[in-house]
């Protein structure tokens, strides 16, 4: 078997296999790289010696970590991991539903294969693609996943390559789509061995977890390769549809064809060598469209972005939230939110407090189809990082979650779902860590407690990241979708996919066609998708909403209602939505 690894600061390089040592070659066709020939199969524990080194690095490409970061990496049977022909083809993104899972607190187990076992309540519920939070090695048992240090590696305690593989195909027999969320923009603070191997960071640019990425200084071309490759494999290997790409503005990237762009063409590549359809998804706080404007058109070519902007107007108009992001938006909420679902971004050049500047730039929305953006009330971000990682249930009524749902899976934009909101948890999602470095665990807690009493928070009403029990009552209550008045909420959310599933006007991907009317005061907001019309009432009080003399019918409603009259005008109750068709 040949091992090879880019070493480009080694004066000599040796591979440590089964305790047994060898001496690498230069490779005299790649500056920088370093080869042996040695026998090896499947569990086979290696790792490289660097310039004399007496304890061995893992392999910055290697798959799998048995024993963690600091480990020696193992050899895996990529062919074994070959995902089969899925019986049925996956959606494509403009038709998708999504549905964002950490496979630590999915279930109490914590694995791929407890994930896998729960697969049937998201069929039944509708949805069309898992999204998986990060699965990258990290140090420790539990955590986000966003402190990965090792791109190519399946986090052992999930149940390591083999456990992603099986969950993917389970996913793909059930007719479900699976997409991962990968991290570029930086790694974790423990068990990073990558600056050892070469110049994989730069000071060129800072960033808030330190030195940025190299993807524009020297060496950057072979760290480029490694992310778009360890990308590719996701992809190719264990047959997942598509990435989300973690915080794409914090890529410090000053070259003329940007990281992205060639990221998106290698996806693009893929997709037509294997006749799949392959996507990427961003996470960017620019609200810049030319994120995903197509390549050709001058943009990065990116499938589709996350929008927080119609996250932080709708989360404002439910809550009444004003501090920090959420000041503009706490304004005037139900207007920012009618914006939001025709024009997209709120902020597209306007000027925003929270950054002290203008910000943002227009969507073109003649043009832009909808699809290029993703819809929700609720992700890991927007619960985890409050103080308490309290989710809407804790706070709203199930009226008001309805709303949020309604607006969220009926609105212009692919809607995605986190875990657990279909049925209004009632467990937290905190903030949870496991650092095996004691300086490091308190490093974490203190500032974590130091960041939220600049709030008001007392230290001690901060969850411990470190303490299990935190990341215990992050797992799901998987008795709750059976009480009633979880079991309520659930039926909505089925009915409202089975909605937009059923009715092409709840997909048209026309922004310029969405047409939305709203009382700031009695606070009700209306739109059309074609055909099909939604109306919400925020405010305890029912409200009557003319909504023009075409004839329509109650599709859906939370709470009992009659259809319009002649007069096209509905009484809608306090608290609840609606969806109405001809």
């Amino acid at each position: 078997m040949q091992f090879e690894v880019w070493a480009p600061l080694s004066g000599r390089v040796a591979l440590r296999l089964d305790d047994v040592t060898y001496d690498m070659a230069r490779d005299p066709d790649r500056d920088g790289w370093w080869t042996a020939q040695a026998p090896a199969g499947d569990g086979s524990r290696y790792g490289f010696l660097l310039d004399g080194e007496t304890s061995p690095r893992p392999d910055p490409r290697g798959r799998r970590l048995p024993d963690g970061p600091d480990g020696l990496s193992a050899v895996v049977d990529v062919e074994a991991l070959a995902p089969q022909p899925s019986p049925s083809p996956r959606l494509p993104l403009q038709d998708a539903v999504l549905y964002e899972l950490h496979v630590g607190t999915f279930t109490s187990e914590g694995t791929f294969d407890a994930a896998a076992a729960r697969l049937g309540h998201l069929l039944s519920l509708g949805v069309t693609h898992v999204e998986l939070m990060p699965v990258c090695s990290f140090a420790g048992r539990h955590g986000w996943g966003y402190d990965g240090v090792a791109p190519w590696a399946v986090h052992e305690p999930y149940g390591g390559p083999a456990g992603l593989a099986r969950f993917t195909a389970a996913a793909h027999a059930a007719g479900l789509g699976v997409v991962l969320d990968v991290v570029h923009n930086h790694l974790g603070p423990s068990g990073n061995h990558l600056p050892a191997f070469g110049p994989y960071f730069t000071d060129t640019h800072h960033t808030p977890w330190g030195s940025a990425v190299n993807l524009d200084a020297p060496g950057s071309d072979e760290v480029r390769a490694y992310l778009i490759g360890s990308a590719l494999a996701w992809l190719r290997d264990y047959g997942i549809d598509g990435l989300r790409l973690d915080a794409v503005h914090a890529l410090a990237d000053g070259r003329a064809l940007t990281f992205l762009e060639e990221l998106s063409a290698a996806v693009e590549g893929l997709a037509a060598e294997t006749g799949r359809p392959l996507f990427l998804i961003a996470e960017s706080d620019r609200c810049d469209p030319r994120t995903t404007t197509p390549r050709a058109a001058g943009g990065l070519g990116l499938n589709a972005q996350w929008n927080d902007d119609f996250h932080h107007a709708l989360h404002c108009a439910l809550t009444g939230e004003s501090q920090a992001y959420y000041a503009d938006f706490a304004q005037a909420p139900l207007a920012a939110l009618a914006k939001t679902l025709s024009r997209v971004f709120f902020h597209d050049g306007t000027w925003s407090s929270f950054r002290g500047r203008t910000h943002g730039r227009p969507v073109d929305h003649r043009r832009t189809p909808a699809h290029r953006f993703v819809g929700y009330s609720q992700t890991h971000d927007q619960i985890g990082n409050r103080a308490l990682g309290d989710r809407l249930s804790a706070s709203l009524s199930p009226g008001l979650l309805a709303c949020a749902a309604t607006v969220a899976l009926t609105g212009p934009f692919v809607p995605m779902l986190f875990m657990g909101e279909e049925w209004g948890a009632r467990t937290p999602w905190q903030y949870f860590t496991d650092h095996p470095d004691p300086e490091l665990a308190e490093a974490v807690r203190s500032g974590r407690r130091r960041e939220f009493a600049a709030h008001g928070w007392k230290a001690e009403e901060i969850p411990d990241p470190q303490d299990p029990a935190t990341r215990n009552r992050s797992c799901l209550d998987w008795s709750e979708p059976e009480q009633p008045l979880h079991a309520r909420l659930l039926d909505w959310y089925r009915t409202l996919v089975a909605l937009r599933r059923t009715h092409p006007d709840l997909r048209d991907p026309d922004l310029a066609a969405v047409r939305v009317a709203h009382d700031e005061e009695r606070r009700w907001l209306t739109f059309r998708r074609g055909d099909v019309r939604v109306a919400v009432n925020l405010s305890a009080e029912p409200v009557t909403i003319a909504l023009g003399r075409n004839g329509v019918r109650v599709l859906a409603a939370w709470e009992p209602l009659e259809h319009p009259g002649p007069d096209g005008r509905i009484h809608l109750p306090g608290e609840s939505a609606v969806v109405l068709a001809p």
